[in-house]
């Protein structure tokens, strides 16, 4: 079987809230934290982990982002999902104005950005983004894959720093790995979803290496062929992790724990391993039970990330 170079096997604790259905009215900040807690569990349980001064702000931009990469999934008509990127990029402006619309996020970002300087740039990017790809599938190669995991992931990391007020670029360039590795990650997870869709995400120079067939990947079928194909991407993303990692010593410490989803991009790496590269696996979308301890001991025993 196909190894990659050997990698640490991470580690983190469970607080439980009360569940949005329950009669009591919402804050804006519960709001943003709910909407994380169901849409990004493994983010939620390492936005829980983090020093309380950067909790508010960290629940605030993830919930941002889940607002806007949900969009692509929730219309059918690339002009609404247009016109909907315009209305969240019109609102963060006026976020920034000191005049949000009416809504959650918007109100909680609005609430965060008193007290925490984060780029606008940062947020553009986040929508910029997402809306240049919107109706687009595939990527023509894994740089450009790369790039949109920069400017999709890698962004959300440079917010939580400058919520944490850390400046340096060690952190910089370990937060551009690592938004790499997660965001190629998240788009192996998502393979078998936006294959019932009859949507191929992976890069299009991979898939013509290996000669893929594209209706084997919309039937779940994993020949070697596509085995070879996510060796290739899951590779790309160990490199970046690996990189993020050597620059472990030079990062500061309180910007360590904002790199804990290091963790689970590490222990789906390896569940992959083990199957071989089958991205259909039925294990690989198995909640882990154990993932709060293991992010809890990355945290208490270790160098976090």
């Amino acid at each position: 079987m196909r190894k990659f170079t050997p990698f640490l096997r991470p580690k983190i604790h469970v607080q439980f809230f009360r569940d949005a259905s329950t009669s009591y009215k919402q804050s804006s900040a519960e709001y943003c934290m709910d909407l994380v807690r169901k849409s990004d569990y493994e983010n939620f349980l390492c936005t829980l982990l983090l020093t309380n001064n950067i909790v508010p702000a960290a629940f605030a931009v993830r919930a941002f982002n889940i607002e806007i990469a949900q969009i692509q999934d929730q219309v059918h008509e690339n002009n609404i999902g247009i016109m909907r990127f315009k209305f969240w990029e019109d609102s963060l402006n006026k976020i920034y104005d000191g005049v949000p619309p009416r809504s959650p996020i918007a109100l909680e970002l609005h609430r965060v950005l008193q007290r925490y300087k984060l780029s606008k740039r940062y947020f553009k990017r986040l929508i910029h983004s997402r809306a240049e790809r919107m109706g687009l599938s595939t990527f023509a190669d894994l740089e450009s894959l790369e790039k949109y995991s920069e400017n999709t992931v890698s962004s959300i990391y440079y917010l939580l720093l400058e919520a944490n007020g850390i400046q340096n670029i060690h952190a910089d360039h370990a937060a551009s790995h690592l938004g790499k590795a997660h965001g190629i990650v998240t788009l192996l997870r998502s393979i078998p979803h936006n294959a019932q869709r009859r949507v191929i995400v992976l890069p299009r120079d991979i898939l013509m290496k290996h000669n893929v067939s594209e209706e084997n990947i919309f039937r779940g079928k994993s020949g070697q062929d596509l085995s070879n194909t996510i060796f290739d991407v899951a590779s790309q993303a160990k490199q970046h992790l690996d990189k993020a990692r050597k620059l472990k010593s030079d990062v500061p410490k309180d910007a360590k724990l904002i790199f804990l989803p290091a963790t689970c991009i590490d222990i789906y790496l390896e569940k992959l391993q083990k199957v071989d590269f089958n991205v259909f696996d039925p294990s690989l979308y198995v909640r882990n039970n154990l993932l709060p301890l293991h992010l809890l001991r990355r945290k208490l025993f270790s160098s976090n990330y």
